[in-house]
């Protein structure tokens, strides 16, 4: 199954805005994350097709997954 994948901010360093991703077995949040090799301290916000997700969400094909880092600053 495929899915679409926005990183935003920090994450987009060496991956882009926006991939594509294509899971076999497992398929979550959590399961993509870690194809991308995106450490799970640095997902701050998560969200599957405009809404909060949870990393072990169950992703339907077609499925749009935004991913936030931590945002510092003052």
């Amino acid at each position: 199954m495929e899915f679409k994948v926005r990183l935003f901010a920090t994450l987009r360093k060496d991956r882009g805005r926006e991939v594509m991703v294509e899971l076999q077995e497992e398929q979550t949040a959590r399961a993509i994350i870690n194809q991308l090799q995106i450490d799970e301290k640095d997902v701050a916000i998560l969200m599957i097709n405009g809404r909060d997700g949870l990393l072990d969400t169950k992703l339907v094909e077609g499925d749009i997954v935004s991913i936030f880092p931590p945002v510092g600053g003052g």
